[in-house]
């Protein structure tokens, strides 16, 4: 079928005007003539004239279009952060572009050259559990394209970055677990090199240290796999002596906590009567399972739209921007999988 979309010359020809006169008008530029710029506006509604963007951004290069990378769309943390990102990137007269990794370094990679093939103005990252290397994301830098790490970061780039305090909320979580009787806390955390897992894993610690409680290494997992490895991990820290097993397990993010909550009702161990569980970013599910999941709540939308906030303010002042890191508090909400204080 015959594409039938206008163009500046069907324009001209119905206005019987050169093409650069129409070109002109359309920019707004101020040597046309009032009625001239007016009738050719009219007749570019009239036609439903839309203008060639790719031409457009090869002329000015710039596309006003951002790129996005995260580890699973499903995940609500990332599909909340990922609506902040637009509503805040469409006020600013940007369009975005959405990539997943699905937890994948080689996903990732061909995300960030492919979005980078596109030429988008800037590139908004939360990097997959298996990321080690960041070459790919030096490279947008080497280049020029501004990078804003979100959530999943790492110290090793000199970027912008927005991230929640995950020490703080980890200590928080750990210290209801304290007050409300338990001692033997398991971790259940990711990679030993996941940014957020390590941070978390410090706050479980420091709060184990300011009530007196000795870490035991027996219960502090990391795993290299974040869909199935945790369920089995826990399963053979139940398999320890009664005396050696825990009696709280806190994860490192509620997509792992779910699933262990759901294995141990399959095998008739009572949450929080046997053992208490806590996770982190409060998934909408996490309120309405059984038990109802405590966990530590994350500000995702407003994250998202920081991120934005970051790349204007580097996009406005390139030579002088000096790269922050924008740090975001949490909140402990406290449902059913914990014992009572």
């Amino acid at each position: 079928m015959k594409n039938t979309q206008a163009t500046i010359r069907d324009i001209a020809i119905k206005l019987n005007i050169s093409i650069s006169t129409v070109s002109r008008a359309l920019r707004g530029a101020p040597d046309v003539n009032p009625e001239t710029k007016k009738a050719v506006l009219e007749m570019a509604e009239k036609l439903h004239y839309e203008p060639n963007r790719v031409a457009q951004s090869l002329r000015i290069k710039r596309t006003n279009t951002l790129g996005i990378i995260v580890p699973e769309i499903a995940l609500h943390f990332f599909s909340s952060a990922i609506s902040g990102m637009q509503e805040e990137a469409s006020h600013h007269g940007y369009s975005i572009m959405i990539c997943q990794s699905l937890e994948s370094y080689e996903t990732e990679k061909q995300n960030v050259h492919m979005l980078a093939a596109n030429r988008v103005d800037g590139m908004f990252i939360s990097m997959s559990s298996e990321t080690k290397d960041y070459a790919h994301i030096q490279q947008l830098l080497n280049k020029n394209i501004p990078v804003v790490l979100f959530d999943r970061v790492t110290d090793s780039l000199q970027v912008a970055k927005v991230v929640v305090d995950d020490h703080d909320g980890a200590f928080k979580a750990v210290e209801h677990l304290i007050k409300t009787g338990c001692r033997r806390i398991a971790y259940i955390g990711g990679p030993l090199t996941f940014y957020i897992s390590n941070q978390r894993k410090r706050g479980y610690l420091d709060a184990l240290k300011q009530y007196n409680i000795a870490p035991d290494e027996e219960l502090i997992v990391h795993c290299q796999e974040l869909h199935h490895e945790p369920v089995e991990r826990v399963k053979r820290l139940l398999q320890l002596p009664p005396d050696k097993r825990p009696d709280a397990l806190f994860c490192l993010n509620d997509p792992i906590a779910l699933p262990v909550l759901q294995m141990l009702k399959e095998q008739s161990i009572r949450v929080p009567e046997d053992i208490s569980v806590v996770g982190f970013t409060n998934e909408p599910v996490s309120g309405f399972i059984e038990p109802s999941l405590t966990t530590v709540s994350q500000p995702s939308h407003e994250m998202g739209k920081k991120a934005i906030e970051l790349f204007i303010q580097q996009n406005q002042d390139l030579d002088n921007f000096i790269p922050a890191t924008e740090v975001m508090k949490t909140t402990l909400v406290v449902r059913n999988s914990t014992r009572k204080i």
